[in-house]
C-alpha cells in the first residue's frame, strides 16, 4: 500500500509537456555521418506495414550505461541534459516481422539533423532511424519521417520522473504514470524494458497505422507488468 500510495503522489505533481529536454543547445555544425547499410544479420525486409511503435529512450540510463562509447558526447558530455529522448518511428508489419533496410538510403542533410538533434541527440542515430525504419515509409523522405516522428513524440508528457525514482515501481505502475500523464494512452498500449539489472530503459508506444494509440500486441515484448522496474536519475 505505500507503494501505491507514494505512486499516486508522484501523479499528483503538475507534469511538464517537453520534460524530454531538461537543457540542450544544438552545435553551429554536426558531424559527418557514416552510412548504415544492412547486412545478413540485418536484411532487407520489404514487408507491409500494418502498424507502427514510438520508441523512447531514458536518457540518464543510457548515458550511465554508454557515455563513454563513441558519439555519444552530444547527448552526455557536452553541457546538455536529456529526460527522455526519440530513440525512432518504427513501421511494424501484420503479424510478427517488421519492415525494415526497404530501400538504399540517402544521406539525412545536415540541416535536418541539426533540427533534430535536441530530440534525438546523436546524428548516427538519426542516419540509422532513416536507413533502417524510415525508407520502409512510402513518399516519406528524410525531413518528413523525423517531422512525423518529433510530432508524435512532441506531443507526450510525463509524470515527475524523479518523484516516481525515488518509490517502489513495478513496469505496471510506471505505465500506469505515463498513460495519466497522456489523454487517450492506456497501459496496455505501451511496452516498458529494462536494463539486465531492471533499471528503466525505453518506452515503446503502439500506434495505428493513423498514428493513433493502440493496444499492443502480445508479441511485441517488455517486461510483465508486475516485474520490479527502477529509474536512474543521475546526479539529480
Amino acid at each position: 500500500m505505500a507503494g501505491t500510495s507514494l505512486v499516486a503522489a508522484a501523479l499528483a505533481l503538475p507534469v511538464a509537456a517537453q520534460a524530454q529536454t531538461y537543457q540542450c543547445s544544438a552545435p553551429s555544425s554536426v558531424e559527418r555521418v557514416r552510412p548504415d547499410l544492412l547486412s545478413d544479420s540485418q536484411p532487407k525486409r520489404d514487408i507491409p506495414i500494418g502498424s507502427y511503435t514510438l520508441a523512447i529512450t531514458w536518457a540518464p540510463q543510457y548515458c550511465r550505461d554508454n557515455g563513454s562509447r563513441t558519439g555519444s558526447t552530444f547527448q552526455c558530455a557536452a553541457g546538455n541534459r536529456f529526460g527522455f529522448t526519440l530513440h525512432g518511428l518504427w513501421p511494424d508489419g501484420i503479424g510478427k516481422d517488421w519492415p525494415q533496410y526497404c530501400h538504399d538510403a540517402e544521406f539525412v542533410p545536415p540541416p535536418v539533423i541539426k533540427a533534430h538533434l535536441c530530440t534525438t541527440p546523436s546524428a548516427q542515430l538519426l542516419q540509422h532511424e532513416w536507413a533502417k525504419h524510415g525508407t520502409c515509409m512510402p513518399g516519406y523522405r528524410p525531413a518528413k519521417y523525423f517531422a512525423q516522428s518529433a510530432a508524435l513524440y512532441g506531443k507526450l508528457k510525463f509524470p515527475n520522473m524523479d518523484a516516481l525514482s525515488r518509490t517502489s515501481l513495478t513496469a505496471g505502475r510506471f505505465a500506469a504514470a505515463m498513460a495519466s500523464a497522456n489523454p487517450g494512452l492506456k497501459a496496455d498500449m505501451m511496452r516498458v524494458t529494462a536494463t539486465k539489472q531492471g533499471w528503466l530503459d525505453e518506452v515503446w508506444i503502439c500506434l495505428d497505422r493513423r498514428f493513433r494509440y493502440r493496444r499492443c500486441p502480445v508479441h511485441q515484448g517488455g517486461l510483465a507488468v508486475g516485474a520490479p522496474l527502477e529509474i536512474w536519475r543521475g546526479s539529480r
